[in-house]
């Protein structure tokens, strides 16, 4: 199926034509639909769900968007942010609406331990469920599975998703903000290796439309905190440099994060900044959570090492070949330990 751009090209993309028909099936009446991100979701996962979201609105279904935990207060600006369900503040309510829903949606993530505590609920629904999602391995959880890894979002996914059900023009400027936001935050503003003619001409239907492109980006990066830039300062003072492995890293404590008020979204990108150091191609941030009991962790890298395989290896993670994330259930210091040994022993 092609999907016309505004330049009147075509280009084309991947759902099975069953699937098309089962989601307009599904959707020819109105439903109580949940919609749901990964936990700790970034801007692709609630641009997506809240993009999706106001599409539902406007087609007479009755969608809520329920996420695992709190989001980034850079993303609260988002349309429709404000209505969104927080599963970890309120238990018993999210677990009825969910209960009572008649169409599942999970969207920037295919495995449902990416929920958190939520997934002993969603594993009981009977609800049907829709998976879309630009991430490998994908788990068999959905009737239907949109999924495919060449896309550098979830957003861009989902406007050709919508498109697919030939509701295109339903795609309006509040649609395209949070579709716009998805696009831009998860190809590193346009610089990672998915980020195709087609993402382009995407992001320029997207401004014909009226989305502000020059305003989104302040929205998403200049609004800093002064603790957030202390914060930054001290991750770059413990960036470690591994010259012969072509690989850099760096640690924030709890302390260090209580230090500087840390709140959620404050060390989002903060790994980003180890590529920009010359002959660096595999980087990676160690931030302990001591409410969690774990140290997150969040790989990047350039060219063809894979950090998704990495992750999925060593660090009970996975992600994207260029960007991935994993956890540690050791201290700080077991796991950078195990780090640079696993680092020593790597062709990179």
């Amino acid at each position: 199926m092609a999907i016309p751009c505004s330049n009147k090209k075509k280009y084309y993309l991947h759902m099975k034509e069953q699937d098309i028909q089962a989601i307009q099936q599904l959707l020819a009446t109105p439903k109580k639909i949940a919609i749901i991100p990964h936990r700790s979701p970034d801007g692709d996962a609630m641009g997506s769900t809240l993009g999706l979201y106001h599409f539902l609105l406007k087609n007479n279904q009755h969608p809520v968007v329920i996420s695992p935990n709190e989001f980034p207060e850079f993303l609260a600006w988002m349309p429709g942010s404000d209505a969104v369900k927080i599963f970890e503040k309120d238990k018993k309510n999210c677990t009825k609406i969910l209960e009572e829903a008649e169409l599942i949606f999970t969207l920037d993530f295919n495995a449902l331990h990416r929920v958190g505590e939520m997934e002993n609920v969603l594993n009981k629904l009977k609800a049907p469920f829709v998976m879309i999602d630009h991430h490998q391995s994908p788990d068999d959880y959905a009737a239907v599975t949109y999924s495919d890894t060449s896309f550098g979002s979830t957003c861009e996914m989902l406007y050709n998703f919508i498109s697919f059900l030939g509701k295109k023009s339903d795609i309006d400027k509040t649609i395209g903000t949070c579709i716009y936001t998805g696009i831009l935050t998860d190809s590193g503003s346009f610089r990672f290796p998915k980020t195709t003619g087609t993402t382009h001409r995407i992001i320029a239907d997207l401004i014909d439309l009226g989305v502000e492109n020059t305003e989104i980006p302040t929205l998403l990066f200049d609004n800093s905190s002064y603790g957030r830039l202390q914060l930054l300062g001290r991750a770059l003072q413990n960036m470690k440099i591994l010259t012969d492995k072509k690989t850099a890293y760096t640690t924030l404590t709890q302390d260090e994060l209580d230090t500087f008020d840390h709140i959620k979204g404050d060390t989002e990108g903060i790994v980003n900044y180890g590529l920009s150091i010359k002959g660096i191609v595999f980087t990676a941030i160690f931030i302990e959570n001591k409410d969690e009991k774990i140290i997150k962790i969040s790989f990047r890298s350039q060219g063809d090492f894979d950090v998704n395989q990495f992750a999925r290896s060593y660090f009970n993670g996975g992600g994207h070949r260029n960007a991935a994330g994993g956890k540690s259930e050791v201290s700080m210091e077991e796991t950078v330990s195990k780090f640079e040994n696993l680092v020593s022993k790597l062709k990179i």
